[in-house]
């Protein structure tokens, strides 16, 4: 188990809110689309209770957020 395990939904989506990302659009299924105020970054968000690792770190890379400063927001 890494660093990123263990993450819930609203843990994730609250750690983005404190990073500078808002929730732009429901997206297909259980996903949704997020923005970054200032610069306009976008990411999609899974909406599941738990995220996996791997998942995680893909909505970080697509984020460009490390994962200190993720775990840090």
């Amino acid at each position: 188990m890494g660093r990123l395990s263990g993450f819930s939904y609203r843990d994730v989506s609250r750690k983005l809110d404190v990073l500078g990302f808002v929730l732009h659009r429901q997206a297909k299924g259980s996903h949704e689309i997020w923005k970054h105020g200032e610069d306009g970054r976008y990411l999609t968000l899974p909406h599941h209770q738990t995220l996996k690792e791997g998942t995680l770190k893909a909505v970080l890379k697509q984020a460009n957020v490390s994962v200190d400063e993720f775990l840090k927001a």
